[in-house]
């Protein structure tokens, strides 16, 4: 049996989930959602200056809203710190690491001497081979011994083969002189004792996988698949920053654009499945492979963003779109939807979701739902309820009472009475709109009359055609 596949997003609290973290997280749990795996979490904390409790709620609210749902708890990296030393001193104790007793000073001194005589200033510790028995009483930190010849090749899915020559890397430090580990050290443990088989992250970090594989091989650990995805730029082909606009996932939740837009529009930023655009979560995990995943940054585009928003909300299932709806609402802060006015929205969604590409979009086409009696009209609207058109309204109303509450015959009677009145349905459009919702951009009048239903219609024309006081 072939080993299950694992996968992991290992986000620092240090700020909000933003855009590009997201996509990571995304295209780990795809590639193990699509393959019956685990997509496992771990909050890589150890920046205790740095990290706060904020932050780690941002990220797990982040998570929560794109619908990205993990395995198990979330991994503390920082309360594995013991573990992590358990293995710098293994490394020790079977001659794979050393101690280095060098102080910043002999560090600095030996460095600007290289740059002096343009040698590579790579820090080569004397203490390396040294005599135990020479060793000083005095703080001392733990190095790795790394190979001095030959080659490290990182195999990656996305980058293909990455030749670092050895010499190029350093006696990494892997416990400081107060005990505490590094980060490399701490990843590649975690990522070992957690079973990842598949490290899909950024391309930023692809430098650190030569140092990680040390520990790896000092370990006789078998090696994860490498996967560094090409960061994200911004329309200018920059690198992705606050210039560009909203970073944090959450300002995305609150701009109102759909989690599974969001998650579909993420998946094709730097991954493709021929020429599809448009797809389902289904669709995304049972395509998505490594091999799809360009060498070049992707660019970040607001107007496909919101394209492939507006095809999710039309395509969602109405109570979903409600339901995130909701959330949307509590996200910015906004009031819930009365009962009977989320029953007035779940009735009205076949003619609101169709070209609204954001829930406030949503929101402004279903505001003869929302909206309260007595309808005010705006200054447009308002321009339809003349005197003569309240009259028409006057004669329309008992029609309408009269028919059945459906929309082919609420149209039939309306049409009828324009014909009687020898006149085009589009002389009655107006008032309508303007009695039903107070504007004159609306969905259709027979849509808003069967949503609102007969009471509250009736109730919204016969306001209407009264004279103003």
């Amino acid at each position: 049996m072939s080993q299950q596949v694992v996968t992991r997003f290992a986000p620092s609290p240090t700020g909000f989930l933003h855009i590009g973290g997201a996509r990571t997280a995304l295209f780990n749990w795809l590639y193990a959602r699509g393959r019956n795996g685990r997509f496992l979490l771990r909050i890589e904390d150890t920046d205790r200056a740095r990290s706060t409790p904020e932050a780690t709620q941002a990220i797990l609210d982040g998570l929560t809203w794109l619908g990205l749902d993990h395995d198990g708890e979330a991994v503390s990296q920082a309360a594995r710190a013991d573990r992590h030393a358990q293995v710098a001193r293994q490394l020790l104790d079977e001659g794979k690491a050393y101690k280095c007793f060098a102080t910043q000073d002999e560090i600095e001194a030996y460095r600007e001497a290289a740059r002096a005589e343009g040698r590579s200033t790579l820090y080569q510790s004397p203490w390396r081979d040294a005599d135990p028995a020479t060793h000083p009483g005095a703080p001392y930190v733990i190095r790795i011994k790394a190979p001095q010849e030959g080659a490290t090749v990182i195999r990656d899915e996305v980058q293909g083969d990455v030749t670092i020559r050895n010499d190029q890397l350093d006696d990494m430090i892997l416990l400081r002189s107060d005990g505490t580990p590094v980060y490399m050290l701490a990843v590649a443990v975690d990522d070992h004792d957690m079973g990842v088989t598949h490290v899909i992250r950024g391309d930023d970090h692809l430098n650190n996988a030569a140092r990680q594989m040390l520990i790896y091989q000092a370990m006789g650990w078998p090696l994860p698949v490498y996967a560094h995805i090409p960061l994200i730029h911004g329309p200018d082909g920059k690198k992705l920053s606050k210039r560009h606009g909203a970073l944090g996932v959450d300002e995305y939740q609150k701009i109102g654009y759909p989690a599974a837009g969001m998650r579909n529009y993420l998946a094709r930023l730097g991954w493709s499945h021929g020429d599809d655009e448009f797809f389902t979560d289904a669709q995304a995990q049972a395509w998505f492979d490594l091999g799809g995943i360009g060498k070049s940054a992707a660019r970040f585009d607001v107007k496909k963003l919101e394209n492939l928003c507006g095809q999710h909300i039309a395509a969602s299932d109405d109570a979903a779109l409600l339901h995130e709806l909701g959330s949307f609402l509590g996200a910015t802060g906004q009031a819930p939807l009365s009962e009977p006015k989320a029953a007035a929205m779940l009735r009205g969604m076949f003619c609101l979701k169709e070209r609204a590409k954001t829930f406030p979009e949503l929101l402004d086409k279903a505001e003869f739902i929302i909206a309260d009696r007595p309808i005010r009209p705006d200054g447009k609207a308002a321009e339809h309820l003349d005197s003569v058109s309240r009259s028409i309204l006057n004669e329309l109303t008992p029609r309408l009472q009269t028919a059945n509450w459906t929309r082919d015959e609420l149209e039939a009677a309306a049409m009828g009475f324009a014909a009687e009145k020898d006149t085009k349905f589009g002389k009655l459009a107006g008032p309508m709109r303007a009695a039903l919702a107070g504007r004159s951009a609306t969905p259709s009048v027979f849509d808003m009359l069967v949503v609102l239903g007969r009471e509250e219609s009736l109730a919204r024309l016969e306001d209407a055609a009264r004279e103003p006081a």
